[in-house]
């Protein structure tokens, strides 16, 4: 993941598992396919690891794109999560809340999942690789995002609990620090019966989570005073104050191991999603296909990183520190 700066400084927009996290989720999807997908997906695993960040680039130049990334839960209740809460279907959804902007400022990772799967089975079923690499690591993005308890509650910062910072905490520093010490190895995907509701399932799960995410950090605040709480480390040319090691090791340890577990859960969630579409799209001969991105499609990729490098920095609505 990418430098994060906290609390007390000024920081960039949340970016659920950072790029770190994005895109060894990305990478590890790709261990999880059958035999008949794997060798496709592992010579561009590349590319699927590199543009699993493509989403989150995409905030500063499409205005729509940001609210693709969480789900305030908390904005409608727990009982939005059920079958009997907001509706599966985004028409009715937007019906529901009254305008598309409504449903927009309170996020929409789930429907925002939805669509990917539908789009990526049409690309499997088009045999357009192009399109099914560039769908794939977009889709890895949107499945890992709803897979972070902070990226389901409208407390996403700490910024109504004076926790400010945490976001970064839980979802770059931890996993930087860490991740040499997780076991990231999953089972093989499983085929998704019901797709729809696996990403519901996905921002359920990670929203239980969001009391402990909150409170062990509040434990280890108790026991660490401020002075051992921040530090200052160099990333680059910059000097930035971050969490101390001391600090995230602790709370590391309360958390007793539940972000490694997002992480697998992620990487495995990730894959089905893929299997999943190649299985609905009729499981096409992917070795038929041209096994490389087309030299269009990696300019296109070089443009859009440009734009978004020149872009100014904007506030989006929702999730926007």
């Amino acid at each position: 993941m990418g430098s994060r700066v906290a609390a007390g400084a000024a920081a960039p927009p949340a970016q659920a598992w950072g790029f770190f996290g994005h895109r060894l989720l990305n990478r590890l999807a790709v261990y999880t396919l059958p035999p008949e997908m794997l060798p496709f997906f592992k010579a561009n695993i590349d590319y699927l690891t590199v543009n699993a960040t493509r989403p989150d680039s995409r905030r500063t130049v499409v205005p729509t794109e940001a609210p693709r990334h969480f789900l305030d839960v908390d904005a409608y209740g727990d009982s939005a999560l059920t079958r009997h809460g907001l509706p599966r279907a985004y028409a009715d959804a937007v019906a529901l809340a009254g305008s598309e902007d409504s449903l927009l400022h309170h996020g929409i990772v789930p429907w925002q999942v939805a669509m990917m799967k539908s789009q990526l089975t049409a690309a499997f079923r088009d045999q357009d690789t192009d399109k099914i690499l560039r769908l794939a690591a977009d889709m890895g993005h949107y499945v890992a995002d709803a897979c972070v308890p902070l990226h389901t509650t409208r407390n996403y910062n700490g910024q109504l609990t004076s926790q400010r910072g945490i976001h970064a905490l839980w979802e770059s520093r931890l996993p930087e620090l860490q991740a040499a010490e997780y076991n990231l190895l999953t089972g093989p995907a499983p085929y998704l019966e019901q797709p729809t509701e696996a990403a519901w399932a996905a921002v359920a799960r990670a929203h239980a989570a969001v009391d402990s995410v909150f409170s062990m950090e509040r434990a280890v605040s108790r026991e660490l005073p401020e002075d051992r709480k921040y530090g200052y480390e160099q990333r680059g040319n910059q000097t930035i104050r971050t969490y101390s090691r001391e600090f995230s090791r602790a709370y590391h340890r309360r958390l007793n191991g539940q972000v490694e577990r997002q992480l697998r859960y992620a990487a495995r969630l990730i894959g089905a999603f893929w299997y999943t579409c190649w299985v609905d799209a009729g499981q096409p001969d992917l070795t038929e296909l041209e096994q490389q991105p087309s030299v269009a499609e990696q300019l296109q990729v070089a443009q859009e990183a440009k734009q978004a490098a020149a872009a100014p920095q904007v506030t989006v609505p929702g999730h926007d520190e």
